[in-house]
């Protein structure tokens, strides 16, 4: 992953600056010096050469010691040997007369100055101690304003540099202190990058972030071992044919999962399939989000892909296998209701026997039409099954009732009451053998997930347009996780209960067949409540629950 952080710009600290500091500041007054001597001496303004060489000399003594010394090694105030050279220098070349010589003092005193305020009094003493001796030597000395003026402009200058420095230093101080917060903050942000990048590179999905200006900006390593397997994936140009969901159909340039995102689309669990060589395909899951900085702006995309061609596979076998076995299972339930219906047109056939066989005749009719729903399910699309209904105007209380009392032994065993005095005579408009295989589903279902000595309750009502049954339990309960999964094909909670995972997905798609649905409320330990909404009569669609029933 790219870095987004570089590290600061080293600065350098105030002690190696002191080395730099004093040349410079010497070199410029003696460059002043030395042009006032070298020009003043052939020009003739420069009388007393003689009396002004010695603090020339001085100058230049100062600004070899300023670059031969190690200033930097030295304690701080050993510095300010020079500016005090400096200040006896000018004093001496004041002597001279030189009209305005006096005015390179500023030099000294503002080096003074910035070092304290101790040097800064030092500073002003000297100068003006100075100018005041080097008056005494000039001849025909006369009182005037300068003699006030200048000390006055000297102090003024001194006084200026000290504030200045001691605000350069403030700042600088607060900056040094936001510069290591700065770097700390960078520091924590690189090992945070550092450590996201780490978690990215070991997981076994994909990661793609696109910028806002299109570019790639991160790919991880499980992303980078799809792109080298997956001839086509990452290509939105469409040179490579790629298929949806169910193996078969080719997509469309337009409609490849790069150039959705192109186009500022976003979209979930999105399955397309590769091909990996000539014999071989690789599925794919895809899911793409936008993203936005701190101010609300898009900040790109970032694309996850997930392997799923093992799960697919799985799926797809499994689906096979359960639509084979309930293949097979309908040619002997054929058979052997076909031999009961034979038993039961005997004439002669005793009550007793008549009646035993009749119930194995209806519970095999209601297990073929398991067996035929299991079978729909299985080859039907992911998530629906393909039910067919023949409706009738029918007694749904008395559907209910029945599958009550056919289950009724069942829960007796573990001493459950099945309460039924709550359903009364409720018409709908419905197939009775595919709703009966709904109530016996969740009553069976009530049973199973019930505790030892619970209660079931059911209940049926109608409208006038839409009619429904409820079955409520004192179960274990369902978490809201699970209930956002319950309808799904093969979904089992985690109970310890055996199943297939296919009957209420089954009853859903019946019921929904019909125009109906089935809607489940549940407290975890409390017990869990199912509400199937179906027609009262052949023109209506019931699309709500009625207030108060769920």
């Amino acid at each position: 992953m790219r870095r987004l952080f570089d590290a600061p710009s080293r600065q350098l600290p105030l002690t190696e600056l002191r080395d730099r500091v004093a040349a410079n500041n010497q070199l410029l007054l003696t460059a002043i010096v030395a042009v006032i001597f070298l020009s003043g001496i052939p020009a003739g303004w420069l009388p007393d050469a003689p009396q002004f060489a010695p603090g020339a000399v001085l100058v230049i003594v100062a600004a070899i010691a300023s670059l031969a010394v190690p200033w930097s090694r030295l304690h701080p105030s050993w510095v300010a040997v020079i500016p005090l050279c400096d200040i006896v220098a000018i004093g001496l070349m004041r002597t001279s007369d030189v009209p305005g010589i006096g005015l390179l003092w500023a030099f000294p005193t503002m080096w003074l100055s910035s070092m304290g305020r101790l040097w800064f009094v030092v500073a002003c003493v000297g100068s003006i101690g100075s100018y005041w001796v080097a008056l005494l030597f000039v001849p025909d000395f006369q009182l005037t304003w300068a003699v006030i003026v200048l000390p006055a402009v000297v102090i003024a200058i001194g006084a200026s540099t000290y504030n200045a420095t001691r605000r350069f230093l403030a700042q600088r101080a607060l900056l040094d202190r936001q510069a290591e917060r700065l770097v700390a903050a960078l520091r924590h942000a690189s090992r945070q990058e550092q450590l996201l990048t780490e978690v990215l590179d070991t997981v076994d999905f994909g990661v793609l972030r696109i910028g806002a200006d299109g570019e790639i900006t991160f790919v991880n390593d499980a992303l980078g071992r799809f792109q080298r397997r997956i001839p086509g994936f990452g290509r939105p140009d469409g040179s490579e044919t790629i298929f949806a969901a169910d193996g078969e159909t080719p997509l469309s340039s337009e409609d490849r999962p790069l150039a959705r995102i192109v186009r500022g689309e976003t979209f979930d669990d999105v399955v397309v399939w590769y091909s990996v060589s000539e014999s071989r395909r690789a599925a794919l899951s895809l899911t793409a989000r936008r993203m936005r900085d701190a101010d609300g702006n898009p900040a790109g995309v970032v694309l996850v892909a997930r392997d799923v061609t093992d799960e697919r596979t799985a799926l797809k076998a499994r689906d096979s296998l359960v639509a084979s076995v309930s293949h097979e299972l309908r040619t002997p339930l054929t058979s052997i209701i076909g031999y009961l219906e034979l038993v039961l047109d005997t004439e002669d056939l005793p009550e007793t026997v008549h009646r035993q066989v009749d119930v194995a005749y209806r519970n095999s009719e209601r297990l073929l039409g398991i067996v035929s729903g299991i079978l729909a399910a299985s080859t039907a699309s992911r998530m629906s099954a393909e039910v067919t209904i023949s409706p009738v105007l029918h007694d749904l209380g008395a559907v209910v009732r029945a599958a009550a009392s056919d289950l009724t032994p069942i829960a007796r065993e573990r001493a459950i009451r099945i309460d039924v005095d709550e359903v009364g005579d409720t018409p709908a408009f419905i197939d009775p053998a595919r709703v009966r295989q709904v109530v016996d589903n969740l009553i069976s279902n009530a049973i199973k997930f019930n505790r030892d000595g619970g209660s079931i309750t059911l209940n049926s009502a109608t409208d006038g347009d839409v009619s429904w049954f409820l079955v409520r339990d004192t179960g274990i309960g369902l978490s809201p996780e699970d209930q956002d999964r319950l309808f799904e094909r093969f979904f089992r909670a985690e109970s310890g209960v055996a199943g297939t995972g296919l009957g209420l997905a089954i009853s859903r798609e019946i019921a929904r067949a019909h125009g109906g649905d089935i809607t489940v409320t549940s407290t975890k330990g409390v017990g869990t409540t199912f509400m199937v909404r179906l027609p009262a009569h052949a023109t209506s669609t019931p699309v709500a629950a009625p207030e108060g029933t769920a």
